[in-house]
């Protein structure tokens, strides 16, 4: 039991705190240079698995391109939801965009039964439904507070999470393809996000001062990468029905981090909502 349940409250904690650091240090690092450092860390972690595998199909053998492209183009909508979600957090509040972050499997189950004619149970279809109505309450503030710049984080928040679920439903997708393999997954996962990731920390900054504050940079982003490979021995050791909603409860951690450490507080109508966003990540998938 140990071996997944620890791995799985290990996820838990880093992902949860590595969200509150981000909020906390946003004003001090950009997002480019996050995603230049999500990009270094995904590296390290995935070509690692990779190397460390063992056998698995050529990835760039012509049975494999189909696969391979599929990959590739999750990947890179998965970078560009990662994009999106930094840019979020420096104008919203960490407690909400926190949330939407790890809502998308429920997106995911509904692309899923639209696009690869999955079925859903009812409680998943009511998971779905409760998602929606909380991502539309989420939206909510005070008429003070409601225009302008400071509402842009919620269409931001709204399109990560669009994306992330369209990437996982592709990933989906291509393990139905010739010469599939979770291991190459691992490398195309890092070209998606080095042609998205990448390419975004280059043309936002040139190339300049991505060494600046690097603690506040590559811890934060380390938690994350640290939180995937915690995961990836959880699910190996222990039932993925149990482990998921585990360590997709982390936004737990980046509530109470973000009403401590950030002293962030919401509405009432937000508070329902963040309510609402967090049984419907439990539904949605099928948990």
């Amino acid at each position: 039991m140990w071996l997944w349940l620890l791995p799985a409250l290990g996820a838990f904690f880093v992902y949860g705190i590595g969200q509150g650091l981000v909020k906390k240090w946003a004003d001090d690092v950009p997002p480019a240079q996050f995603c230049f450092y999500l990009l270094v860390a995904k590296a390290v972690v995935n070509l690692g698995f990779y190397f460390l595998g063992g056998d698995h199909p050529p990835v760039f053998a012509p049975e494999s391109m189909a696969f391979t492209q599929v990959a590739i183009l999750a990947y890179v909508l998965e970078g560009i939801g990662w994009v999106l979600y930094f840019e979020s957090v420096v104008y919203g509040p960490i407690t909400i965009v926190g949330t939407l972050s790890a809502a998308y499997p429920a997106f995911t189950v509904l692309f899923a039964r639209i696009f690869l004619g999955e079925q859903l149970a009812g409680l998943q279809y009511l998971g779905v439904t409760l998602l929606i109505l909380g991502c539309v309450g989420l939206s909510y503030s005070p008429s003070s507070e409601g225009s302008g710049r400071n509402r842009i984080w919620i269409l931001l928040a709204a399109a990560a999470l669009v994306l992330w679920g369209a990437a996982q439903t592709l990933v989906k997708y291509s393990y139905g393809l010739p010469n599939s393999s979770e291991v190459s997954l691992s490398l195309l996962n890092t070209i998606g996000g080095a042609l998205s990731l990448g390419t975004y920390a280059l043309v936002r900054t040139r190339g300049r001062g991505l060494l600046n504050r690097l603690s506040q940079s590559f811890f934060p982003m380390g938690l994350m990468a640290l939180g995937d490979l915690f995961v990836i021995v959880a699910s190996k050791h222990g039932p993925i029905s149990i482990v998921t909603p585990i360590s997709g409860a982390y936004p737990l951690v980046t509530l109470a981090f973000a009403w401590v450490v950030l002293n962030e507080r919401l509405n009432r109508i937000q508070g329902a909502s963040v309510v609402l966003v967090m049984i419907g990540m439990v539904l949605g998938p099928g948990f």
